[in-house]
């Protein structure tokens, strides 16, 4: 399959996607931070919301991907206080993605992240956004990656 998923996840709700996915032939790579986020709960949403807030980016290890052999490229990324996650932010600078088919799938526990959806249309106004609530303990959203070209 010429599709690939490429993404980050802190709490598995992108690793939840990420099986979905693979067991629909697409292949996978995730995003690791190399700033980790504290154990805390608290102390995790203040300074993952601050950052993407920000919108920072983090040291990444970047997956070795080459992205010109993919037909369909899809980004993955948490929602931080209504914005794409630092690490996914670094990211799509690293990535050259503009001749690209891009769908951004979006999880989020508060809402229809607004901003982030926002944002994705002014980088890449063809791309297709699905948001979803909570994969990871709402498995039903999963029915909603359907609409991406299987």
């Amino acid at each position: 399959m010429n599709k690939v998923f490429i993404y980050y996840s802190l709490t598995g709700n992108g690793d939840v996607v990420a099986d979905y996915f693979k067991k629909r032939g697409f292949d996978t790579e995730k995003v690791i931070s190399k700033d980790k986020m504290p154990k805390n709960k608290a102390l995790r949403i203040l300074k993952g919301g601050f950052l993407a807030t920000m919108e920072f980016e983090t040291d990444i290890e970047t997956p070795d991907i080459n992205v010109k052999k993919y037909k369909e490229i899809i980004i993955g990324s948490p929602i931080w206080n209504s914005r794409l996650t630092p690490p996914i932010n670094a990211l799509l600078n690293e990535l050259f993605l503009s001749e690209k088919r891009v769908t951004f799938v979006l999880y989020s526990a508060s809402g229809t992240a607004p901003k982030a959806v926002k944002k994705i249309n002014t980088l890449y106004p063809k791309s297709k956004v699905i948001v979803l609530k909570e994969p990871l303990k709402n498995k039903e959203e999963l029915k909603k990656l359907d609409v991406i070209n299987l």
